[in-house]
């Protein structure tokens, strides 16, 4: 793996590991659910609403990509 693979990977991972955080206290604080559903509620919503990233090599070299739910298209980052 590259520099810039392991540089998406750990994006990917940290955007997700704060949805998923966020998600779960909101789910466990304002809502009735409980017990096993409160995570995969909080990974579902995580999975969903998260950036995903990507590094790409490309003619001009290595180049990373971001495609995300709110935002149209397809975005470099780096």
């Amino acid at each position: 793996m590259s520099k810039l693979q392991i540089k998406a990977l750990v994006y990917q991972l940290l955007c997700f590991a704060a949805l998923f955080f966020l998600t779960r206290y909101i789910v466990d604080a304002f809502t009735n659910v409980s017990g096993v559903w409160i995570p995969v509620t909080a990974f579902v919503v995580g999975t969903l609403l998260s950036p995903k990233f990507q590094a790409v090599r490309t003619k001009d070299g290595e180049k990373m990509f971001m495609s995300w739910l709110f935002v149209k298209g397809i975005r470099e980052v780096k």
